[in-house]
């Protein structure tokens, strides 16, 4: 599951020698499965682990993940290096910003959410913006709420109707029409 090598766990071993009789390693994603994931590593105290955590357990420690980082950390590798310049802690975790990919006979809000993901935030990207599902009403109209540079952009509604609208209308023949949540204030973070 998690790789971590013999100077990585020395590392660890020292550390906790130092706190709290009990606590342990968490490791986590943030964002996981999106292209501003990011992952961590913190102490564990005892009160912090949950029912649903995974226990990990090595020589002179545990390690928790907490179900939902579970499957983005798989292959991950913590490791302890020393060079001349000092030494540093490294995590490299190579499915943390993958996709889970929905079958499909998901759910269509699944469908949604992973088609944006997929297909339209990579493009929004490239100007620092992004969308998500927010919500699919009864009446199958997609919810959906721009951020980062999208948010105040002068080009959003062209974006909205030419590029988001069209691209989600051609792919799910059950959605009826799309609504912006967003409050679009333009502000330096403003692509456009």
């Amino acid at each position: 599951m998690i790789h971590i090598t013999t100077s990585a766990q020395q590392h660890f071993s020292n550390l906790l020698v130092h706190q709290e009789p009990g606590t342990q390693i968490r490791v986590f994603a943030i964002n996981p499965g999106t292209s501003n994931a990011e992952c961590g590593i913190s102490y564990c105290p005892s009160n912090a682990i949950e029912v649903t955590d995974t226990e990990l357990k090595y020589e002179k420690f545990l390690v928790y993940v907490d179900k939902l980082s579970l499957p983005y950390l798989q292959d991950a590798e913590i490791d302890f290096i020393t060079d001349k310049l000092g030494s540093q802690l490294t995590l490299k975790a190579p499915n943390a910003k993958k996709l889970n990919i929905v079958n499909d006979d998901a759910p269509l809000i699944d469908r949604i959410e992973y088609f944006l993901q997929s297909n339209i935030n990579p493009q929004l990207e490239s100007h620092g913006g992004q969308v998500k599902l927010i919500e699919l009403t009864d009446d199958m109209l997609a919810v959906l709420q721009f951020g980062g540079g999208c948010n105040g952009c002068a080009m959003v509604d062209y974006t909205l109707k030419e590029v988001v609208e069209t691209k989600l209308l051609e792919t799910f023949s059950e959605l009826k029409g799309i609504c912006d949540l967003t409050e679009h204030k333009h502000g330096e973070h403003s692509y456009y």
